[in-house]
């Protein structure tokens, strides 16, 4: 089965259980509040604006910060990719639009193209731009270095967005954010359809709340890139994330074991990662485990192992990053 089916089959599940145990009269709850019984575990996000809003340490709230801060740990913000229903819900873009997306034509199976042996002055160039930082010591050091100008990527509008969440239950003495997630959109949406079947409920909620979501998830095409504010939230503590990192196989690779042009890793990837080369893209602390990377490799050569195999090192690119991506994390520390 292929990834892209798994990942859009598990947020199915998920919705389909929440409704089952909704009309069971279980108590799963979903996703903004699952459990079973006396346990119950809140979203990261809900639980950090409950206690601001009550400002008041909830036990319930901090055990479920723990519990999804080790997750995160372990598992980077692969939630984004595997479990949450928002990607599902906005493929209904595609109902309205038959354009497909940035470089879907280019990975189409029948689209390939030979890849290009690249020039001597192509593969000089490019080692300039994989190491024009020089050594790992040294980028800290080079402020002025355009390509670590970019990876040093300031805290974007999710962040903005995720601090005016917290604001906002602070102020009004409620996760004000709550009411618009569109995670709990999706599954109200659900619960909204399971009532109006069963039972005959009309209310202007039915018309209301799918709109809202339709409205953020769909019509609002950036919405996980430029405003979640959880996705914010999961990318910090992500930063501490070491495990399941995309490793690339030099000697597969076509790039580099045969000096050819590609980069079909770095178009495949939704958060503009540069597997090959991570310190033209974003930070690893935004990947989202989700194997695009992995299948659009024309030759097998990544993988997502759970830890990187003994004695083996890291891309020039990727210590470039790491370093630079040290240097951040300090200065905001001391600024």
């Amino acid at each position: 089965m292929k990834t892209k089916t798994i990942r859009i089959l598990i947020p199915l599940a998920v919705l389909l259980a929440a409704g089952v145990g909704f009309v069971l009269h279980t108590g799963l709850g979903n996703l903004s509040a699952i459990g079973w019984g006396d346990i119950a575990l809140l979203c990261p996000l809900g639980a950090l604006g409950t206690m601001l809003a009550t400002k008041t340490l909830v036990p319930k709230a901090l055990i479920s910060l723990a519990i999804a801060a080790i997750a995160i740990v372990v598992l980077g913000r692969a939630f984004c990719a595997w479990v949450c229903p928002v990607p599902v819900v906005s493929k209904l873009r595609g109902i309205f639009s038959k354009r497909p997306a940035d470089g879907a034509e280019a990975l189409e199976p029948g689209n390939e193209c030979s890849p290009a042996v690249l020039t001597d002055d192509e593969r000089a160039a490019l080692k300039r731009a994989a190491g024009s930082c020089g050594s790992a010591q040294d980028a800290c050091a080079k402020k002025g270095c355009a390509s670590c100008a970019d990876v040093r990527a300031k805290l974007d509008s999710r962040h903005l967005i995720l601090g005016g969440s917290l604001l906002s239950a602070a102020v009004f003495g409620f996760p004000v954010f709550c009411l618009i997630c569109p995670i709990g959109l999706s599954f109200a949406t659900v619960f909204l359809i399971i009532l109006l079947f069963s039972g005959g409920d009309v209310t202007w909620s039915l018309v209301a709340v799918p709109a809202l979501l339709v409205v953020e998830v769909v019509l609002l095409r950036k919405w996980c890139a430029k405003i979640c504010p959880l996705s914010a939230l999961m990318s910090l503590v992500a930063k501490a994330n070491r495990t399941f990192k995309p490793a690339i196989d030099d000697a597969a690779c076509l790039e580099t074991g045969h000096g050819a042009a590609c980069g079909r890793c770095a178009l495949a990837c939704e958060q503009a990662i540069n597997p090959r080369h991570p310190e033209l893209g974003a930070r690893w602390s935004e990947c989202t485990k989700c194997r695009a990377c992995v299948d659009a490799c024309p030759t097998s050569a990544i993988s997502l192992p759970f830890l990187p195999a003994k004695g083996a090192t890291a891309p020039q690119g990727a210590r470039v990053q790491e370093a630079a991506d040290r240097a951040d994390d300090e200065a905001a520390a001391q600024g």
